[in-house]
C-alpha cells in the first residue's frame, strides 16, 4: 500500500450506478472505491499514441476530473495508432478534437484541454491542479519536466514509452521510490527522422498506464513502483526489473530535498 490516496468525496448518482456497475461488484473498488476514481484529477501530458488510449480508459472509468495537454493538431499519419482521432478530425487541435470524444464516451467527467506545451515555466501550476501525472509524450525533455514537477509536489507520474517493438512502463513516486531522473540521470541522444511503430503498440503501454493510475486512486494491488516493465511486441514477452533511487539525485535526493525546504 502506498502513502498516496484519494479521499472518496464525490457522491454517486443513480446513473453512476449503472454506468460504473462492473467496477462497483468487484470486491476491491465497491461503492467506495468508484467514488474515489470519481474524486481524483489526472493530467496526460500528451494525447498521442500512448495518451490516446490512457485518456480513453480513464474517461470511460469516471475519473472526475481529466486535464490534457498537446499542442498538435491531428495528422492524418496519427489515424494509424492515435485512437481518439477520426479521418473527420483531421486538422483540429488535438486537444479539441480528444475533448470531443472523450465528452461523447462519458459526459459525466470534466475535461480540462490546454493547447499548448508542457514546459518547465508552465508545468507547475498545470499540474497543481491534479492529483496524478500520466506521460504520453514521445521525448525526454517533456519527462524530465513531467517529473521534476512530480517531485516537487509530491504526485505519482505515471510513465510510459515505446521504440519500435518495445514499450516501457513505471510509476516514479519520489515519497516512495526512485524518480525519472535517479533511473535516466542523463538523456539518451534522441533518434533523428521518423520512426516507425505498430499502431497496437502504444495502445499497450497507454492502456498499461491507464490500469496503474486507477491502481493508485483505488489503494489497491502493487503499483509498478520500484519496479519496471518492459514489454516486447515482437515476442510477445514481458520482463520487470527493479529499480533504486539514487540519494544523490539532482532531483529527489536528500540534498535536493533539503534545498526544496529551504526554498
Amino acid at each position: 500500500m502506498t502513502l498516496f490516496s484519494i479521499p472518496p468525496t464525490a457522491e454517486l448518482t443513480d446513473d453512476d450506478l449503472r454506468r460504473y456497475a462492473r467496477h462497483i461488484i468487484l470486491r476491491e473498488v465497491g461503492e467506495e472505491g468508484q467514488r474515489k476514481i470519481k474524486s481524483a484529477s489526472v493530467l496526460i501530458v500528451g494525447v498521442g499514441g500512448i495518451g490516446s488510449p490512457a485518456a480513453l480508459y480513464l474517461a470511460a472509468a469516471g475519473v472526475g476530473r481529466i486535464g490534457i495537454v498537446d499542442a498538435d493538431r491531428v495528422d492524418e499519419s496519427n489515424l494509424q495508432r492515435q485512437v481518439l482521432y477520426s479521418t473527420p478530425q483531421v486538422g483540429k487541435p488535438k486537444v479539441e478534437a480528444a475533448r470531443e470524444r472523450l465528452h461523447n464516451l462519458n459526459p459525466k467527467i470534466q475535461i480540462d484541454a490546454y493547447n499548448l506545451r508542457f514546459t518547465a515555466e508552465n508545468a507547475e501550476k498545470i499540474a497543481a491542479d491534479y492529483d496524478i501525472l500520466v506521460d504520453g509524450s514521445d521525448n525526454f525533455a517533456t519527462r524530465y519536466v513531467i517529473n521534476a514537477a512530480a517531485v516537487r509536489q509530491s504526485k505519482p507520474y505515471v510513465y510510459g514509452a515505446i521504440h519500435e517493438y518495445d514499450g516501457q512502463v513505471s510509476v516514479f513516486y519520489a515519497p516512495e521510490g526512485p524518480c525519472y531522473n535517479c533511473v535516466f540521470p542523463k538523456a539518451p541522444e534522441e533518434a533523428k527522422g521518423v520512426r516507425g511503430v505498430l499502431g497496437a503498440l502504444p495502445g499497450v503501454v497507454g492502456t498499461l498506464e491507464a490500469a496503474e493510475a486507477l491502481k493508485l486512486i483505488l489503494g489497491v494491488g502493487e503499483p509498478l513502483i520500484g519496479k519496471l516493465l518492459l514489454y516486447n511486441l515482437f515476442v510477445t514477452s514481458f520482463d520487470t526489473i527493479k529499480l533504486r533511487k539514487n540519494p544523490k539525485c539532482e532531483v529527489c535526493g536528500q540534498n535536493d530535498a533539503q534545498n526544496n525546504d529551504a526554498r
